[in-house]
């Protein structure tokens, strides 16, 4: 007599999926209440969720299909429309059209991100992600606005830094720029003592001014991937910057550099 297979769904990753989702909407519902800084520490916790559930998915053999497609729903929520939105009502409703449209670039870039993202599992060099990852562009974002919230500034007065910086963190998403993805180190294996000093000192900076270090350290992280995209290569075309590259190009594209013939030429 055949067993019947059990359905359902694994709880503990989809609970932290859901808790992620939680943070995503706790961040648009303080954002409309003028509460930016919940908002904006909402969306860095929603990171912190969106690490944890893949991680336990794969630490306690509980991956699925569901639990795939749902983290790619959660996040939409959490790095896609919160993030802009939270920057819409801090500091581009003065701007009216040209406001909300940068906001809806940073949500179209996001969807699109994830799609491209989702068609690629399994067949992309996991040692790099195609274009910034969405909860590094939605900490670019959420760490401007914690920023200003902290030095108490008015969005609203800075209204094109904060649609220029929104538009720019989605169409890093889009690009074919890549950035490591930090998945090769082994987090199993054996570390001098000091790299657990050197951590700790991290947290202490960290804690002395979060806003401002996280905002930083993301916004380092978000330029790292066109700096060394123009620093090693021969040759840029187009499409080596957005749209369909060619699988066979190598990590890095070049940039074209004048022979010595057209050098001479006046």
């Amino acid at each position: 007599m055949t067993e019947t297979k059990r359905k359902g769904i694994y709880l503990l990753p989809n609970l932290l999926t859901t808790a992620g989702l939680f943070s995503g909407f706790f961040a648009v519902v303080s954002s409309m209440n003028g509460r930016f800084e919940a908002a904006a520490v909402a969306i860095f916790i929603a990171m912190i969720f969106d690490a944890l559930d893949g991680r336990v998915a794969r630490m306690t053999n509980t991956q699925s299909e569901f639990g795939a497609e749902y983290d790619s729903m959660a996040d939409m929520v959490s790095f896609g429309i919160a993030p802009a939105l939270v920057a819409y009502n801090w500091g581009l409703t003065e701007l009216g059209k040209i406001g909300w449209l940068a906001a809806f670039i940073y949500v179209a870039a996001a969807a699109l991100r994830l799609a491209r993202f989702n068609t690629q599992v399994g067949i992309a060099d996991k040692r790099f992600f195609q274009g910034l990852p969405s909860p590094a562009a939605a900490a670019v974002v959420a760490g401007l606005v914690w920023v200003g919230v902290e030095y108490q500034v008015d969005g609203n007065n800075y209204s094109f830094l904060v649609a220029i910086l929104t538009g720019f963190a989605g169409l890093l998403m889009v690009s074919n720029f890549k950035y490591n993805s930090f998945k090769e180190v082994d987090w199993h294996g054996k570390v001098p003592f000091v790299a657990l000093l050197i951590i700790m000192l991290g947290f202490v900076v960290v804690a002395t001014e979060p806003a401002l270090v996280l905002f930083v350290v993301f916004v380092l992280y978000a330029l790292a991937g066109p700096i060394n995209t123009f620093r090693s290569v021969h040759k840029v075309r187009l499409e080596d910057v957005v749209g369909d590259a060619n699988e066979e190009d190598a990590d890095f594209v070049e940039i074209d550099k004048p022979t010595d013939k057209e050098k001479s030429k006046p």
